[in-house]
C-alpha cells in the first residue's frame, strides 16, 4: 500500500535549473541545484526509510516544529541524498533531537558550530561513505549530499535562517553540506565509536563540532610524542571549552591508521589514549591574558596545579580512525561547549 503523503502541493518548475532558481527565491534553497520533490520521488524516499510519512523523529529548534519523515524525505530529496540514506538520515534527526544535543543552542549560537556525523557499521559501505583518503571532504560519493540533506531541513523545518534566528559569526562550509565520515576499522587497534558507545552492528553518532583542523607531526616516532602534539593542538586557547563559561564539550580526534597503530603498540586500550590526551590538553594559567586569570578562577576552572584543562574527563574525547596512509597528519575537531555527542542505532526499534 502506497503511503499517503500530506505535505502541501505547490506548483513549481520542472527543470532541476529553473527549480533551482525558484527554490532559492523561496528561501527553501542553500544557493546550490537543488532536485524537485516531487510525489514519486519523496514517496521513494519515505518508503525507503522502512517508517511511515508521519512518524515523528523529534522536535528541531527554533522553529519547535515534530519532524516527521516526510519534512526529511522531502529535503533529503532536494539535496539529492539516495532514497538508500534514508535510514541513517533517520536515525541522525533522531539523535540531534535529543536534548543532550542541544540543537536549540548549536542552531542560535554565535558560533560556527555544526553537526558531524561519524558511522559505523557495515551501511559504510553499502552506501559508500568515505573513511581513506579525503574523509572529511574531497572524495566522492554521497556523503556531502546526505549532510546536506540535513543542512536543508535545519532551514526548512528547524527554522535555522542565517541573521535571523542563527546568529552565527562566521558559519563555515559545513554549514551547506554537512560533515559526514566513517572510520577505517579494518585498520584500527580498537573498536569502533559505535561499538564503545554500546550499539552493535549500524550506528550514527552525532557531534556538535566547530570545523576540522589539521595537527602536523613530522618526526613523532613513539605514541607518547603523538600524542602529546595532538593533545596540545586540541586546547589551543581560542578553544571554546577553555573559555570560563563553559561547562562542559567533547573533542573528536582522528589518528591516520599509522599512527594509530604507532600510538596502540605503546597505548593498547584507548581509554589510555583517552587519559594521555585529557592530561596533555592543558595550558597553564600564567600562559593566558592577566584579564581572564579572575573569571577562570572564579569559574573553577583553574585546577590544583596550575592548569586549565580542555576536558572535565578522559571520557571527553572521541578517538577515531580514518584518513589515508600518508603518516603525517592527523586531524582535530573541537567540540562545541555544552554539547554532548548522541549515539543511534539505524534500527528505530532500539531508540529510546
Amino acid at each position: 500500500m502506497t503511503a499517503v503523503l500530506t505535505s502541501e502541493r505547490v506548483d513549481v518548475p520542472e527543470d532541476i535549473s529553473d527549480f533551482s532558481v525558484d527554490a532559492l527565491a523561496r528561501g527553501w534553497s542553500d544557493g546550490l541545484p537543488v532536485v524537485p520533490p516531487t510525489e514519486e520521488r519523496v514517496a521513494e524516499h519515505v518508503a525507503a526509510s522502512g517508517l511511515a510519512p508521519d512518524f515523528v523523529l523529534g522536535t528541531l529548534y527554533p522553529s519547535g516544529v515534530a519532524c516527521t519523515v516526510e519534512h526529511l524525505a522531502v529535503n533529503a530529496v532536494m539535496a539529492g541524498a539516495p532514497a538508500a540514506s534514508m535510514k541513517l538520515l533517520a536515525a541522525s534527526v533522531n539523535a540531534l533531537a535529543d536534548p543532550a544535543f542541544d540543537l536549540a543552542g548549536l542552531n542560535a549560537t554565535t558560533a560556527s558550530v555544526v553537526p558531524a556525523l561519524v558511522v559505523s557499521g557495515p551501511v559504510r559501505d553499502e552506501l559508500g561513505l568515505p573513511y581513506k583518503h579525503g574523509v572529511l571532504g574531497g572524495a566522492a560519493g554521497p556523503a556531502p549530499a546526505i549532510g546536506r540533506a540535513l543542512r536543508l531541513l535545519m532551514r526548512n523545518v528547524a527554522g535555522q535562517v542565517v541573521g535571523v534566528t542563527s546568529e552565527s559569526v562566521f558559519g563555515q562550509p559545513g554549514r551547506v553540506t554537512g560533515i559526514v565520515a566513517s572510520e577505517w576499522v579494518e585498520e584500527s587497534p580498537w573498536p569502533s565509536i559505535g561499538e564503545r558507545r554500546g550499539i552493535e552492528g549500524d550506528s550514527v553518532t552525532v557531534y556538535g563540532v566547530l570545523g576540522s583542523a589539521n595537527i602536523l607531526n613530522s618526526y613523532g616516532s613513539s605514541g607518547s610524542e603523538i600524542l602529546q602534539v595532538v593533545g596540545k593542538s586540541l586546547c589551543f586557547m581560542g578553544n571554546n571549552n577553555m573559555d570560563h563559561s563553559a561547562q562542559f564539550a567533547h573533542q573528536v580526534v582522528m589518528l591516520n591508521p599509522v599512527w594509530a597503530k604507532i600510538v596502540a603498540k605503546e597505548f593498547p586500550r584507548i581509554e589510555d589514549v583517552q587519559e594521555v590526551l585529557y592530561d596533555t590538553a592543558a595550558v597553564h594559567i600564567s600562559e593566558f591574558p592577566e584579564s581572564l586569570h579572575g573569571p577562570l578562577h572564579e569559574a573553577a576552572d583553574v585546577r590544583d596545579d596550575g592548569r586549565v584543562y580542555l576536558m572535565d574527563s578522559p571520557a571527553d574525547v572521541s578517538v577515531l580512525v580514518a584518513g589515508g596512509k600518508g603518516s603525517l597528519h592527523g586531524t582535530m575537531l573541537p567540540g562545541m561547549s555544552n554539547m554532548l555527542p548522541v549515539t543511534r542505532s539505524l534500527d528505530p526499534k532500539e531508540w529510546a
